[in-house]
């Protein structure tokens, strides 16, 4: 066993019983997950299907057959449990005490899966909706995790690296978002953290564009957003180049968008509230006459998710800490003309934001 995984080990008991202090502060007996990436977070298990059921002194993990030989390598913290007619169903079979009070993830069950558990499992208990419990747990990452998501996106800039140069008329946005997945898995990524957002000329000015069959353009900019996933973390990063010498009006966009991103880094600070830093920098781009045209938030946290606390957002009281990942990702889009957004992931520290990114952001024009 190697020592990052032995360090995810001790970091997931840790958790647990952090876990299990806050149910018995809240009267919890017990806490139904079904939400992936927290049952992933906390037992390592990293199939599609899963449920979790937390006790002050145990933890089940039911899964299906496809899995069973998957959780053998994976899942340690939890007992394993192959389930053949469902959840629900081993529920009532087995031996599971979940006392009297149990918790569901609120923003993550369906309403049936709710409704069928208080009425043919939990009946005569009380059953109660809480939102965003693990999010405490979560929102500070471990040096094990930090190590992830730097691997992550030192896959994703050699990806950007290797695929900047295949970008010519000759070629669609299809095929540089193609690219940028095969890219990020021939290095080592298990796959996408999200589909690729390659847009040129115009359609940049959508700031989630679906890459299409269009040819790239001499003159114009061209965004592109993407991210991987490794050992269950997620990297993103977002830069704007352009094919040929881009307009006046493009190049002074983009300007604005360069300063306005460093600025961000460079007035990070833990204390500070997020929605504080999405201020300073929306008031640098209104006061150059585009804040109109940055209408989403500055960032976004990231990590086993790639979208996750903190949200650095105008509405935002989280209070930045160390060890918090997040993205700093300001743009300006104009409709019929061009887009532009430059993205980093950060970790902040007590010396400020780092960026997990070293890909230039000075203007590449190819």
């Amino acid at each position: 066993m190697d020592s990052l995984t032995l360090q995810l080990q001790h970091y997931r008991q840790r958790s647990y019983q952090h876990i299990v202090q806050k149910m018995a502060n809240l009267a919890l007996d017990a806490f139904i997950v079904t939400e992936l990436p927290i049952i992933r977070w906390l037992t390592g298990f990293s199939g599609s299907s899963a449920r979790l059921l937390i006790t002050r002194e145990k933890v089940w993990l039911f899964t299906d057959f496809r899995y069973q030989e998957q959780v053998r390598h994976e899942v340690t913290l939890a007992e394993t449990v192959i389930v053949a007619e469902g959840f629900i169903a081993e529920l009532l079979s087995g031996n599971y005490p979940c006392g009297t009070t149990i918790a569901l993830q609120a923003e993550h069950i369906t309403w049936q899966e709710a409704n069928r558990l208080r009425d043919k499992v939990f009946h005569a208990q009380q059953v109660m909706p809480i939102e965003g419990f693990f999010n405490e747990f979560r929102i500070i990452k471990q040096a094990v995790e930090l190590d992830y998501m730097q691997r992550a996106a030192a896959l994703s800039e050699a990806a950007l690296e290797a695929v900047l140069p295949m970008i010519s008329p000759n070629v669609t946005e299809l095929d540089i978002a193609a690219e940028l997945s095969y890219q990020q898995k021939k290095r080592g990524a298990s796959g996408d953290s999200f589909s690729p957002i390659v847009a040129s000329g115009a359609r940049a000015a959508m700031p989630h564009a679906t890459p299409t069959n269009a040819h790239f353009v001499q003159g114009e900019l061209i965004l592109l957003d993407f991210g991987c996933m490794y050992e269950g973390y997620a990297s993103d990063q977002t830069r704007t180049v352009a094919l040929g010498k881009p307009s006046k009006q493009a190049s002074t966009i983009y300007n604005i968008v360069r300063k306005a991103q460093q600025l961000g880094l460079e007035r990070a600070q833990c204390g500070m509230k997020a929605r504080k830093l999405d201020e300073v920098v929306r008031r640098f781009i209104t006061k150059h006459g585009y804040g109109e045209q940055f209408g989403h938030a500055l960032g976004h946290g990231i990590g086993l998710e790639v979208h996750e606390e903190p949200r650095i957002s105008s509405r935002s009281e989280t209070i930045l800490q160390e060890m918090m990942l997040f993205t700093i990702e300001p743009g300006i889009y104009l409709p019929n003309c061009c887009g532009v957004r430059i993205e980093d992931t950060v970790v902040m520290g007590t010396q400020g934001a780092m960026p997990l990114q070293q890909f230039s952001k000075e203007l590449i024009v190819l």
